[in-house]
């Protein structure tokens, strides 16, 4: 699937988003949902800050989505995020009917929208998701490996992994 203006309007929101984690030492992975042109949810990773391992971008994101329509039901919205979705998040954009992925860096250990596992295309709940990779992906990428480099120099551990793939 090719992506649009709009996509790439709004990864650069989604980026933005992962800034603000990178800065609070949170993996950088920011998100964004979009309903008729209006942003409606944004988040960051706030896993570390919460002591939540739930308080994925996507997650947060929704909530704030939700709350904002006081609808838990999100259809008609597109999700701008800037690593694939994990298989949670995957089962929480099912369950909450946004009807569109758009997400910038593949994550090969973790994805849950194709590249490891495909939890929204062909799902038992039988709902339709849209799922478009690789908007921005170069610059997602980017800042999640300058960020687990710069905890490997904070740590002075130059040979550690990143508990994520941030490869392509």
């Amino acid at each position: 699937m090719s992506f649009t203006a709009d996509d790439e309007k709004y990864m650069r929101m989604a980026l933005r988003e992962a800034e603000k984690a990178f800065e609070e030492k949170e993996i950088p992975i920011g998100c964004v949902i979009v309903k008729d042109g209006v942003v409606i949810g944004r988040g960051h990773n706030q896993i570390e800050m919460l002591k939540d391992a739930t308080a994925h971008a996507e997650i947060l994101s929704i909530g704030t989505a939700s709350g904002k329509l006081e609808n838990w039901r999100l259809d008609g919205s597109t999700l701008y995020v800037t690593l694939e979705p994990c298989p949670m998040c995957a089962g929480a954009i099912l369950n909450s009917r946004i009807s569109r992925v758009v997400y910038g860096s593949p994550d090969t250990r973790f994805g849950g929208c194709g590249t490891t596992i495909d939890v929204v295309t062909g799902n038992a709940l039988k709902r339709e998701v849209e799922v478009v990779g690789g908007v921005l992906a170069d610059e997602c990428l980017g800042l999640l490996k300058a960020f687990f480099q710069r905890m490997r120099l904070e740590k002075g551990d130059s040979g550690a992994k990143p508990p994520i793939s941030a490869e392509k």
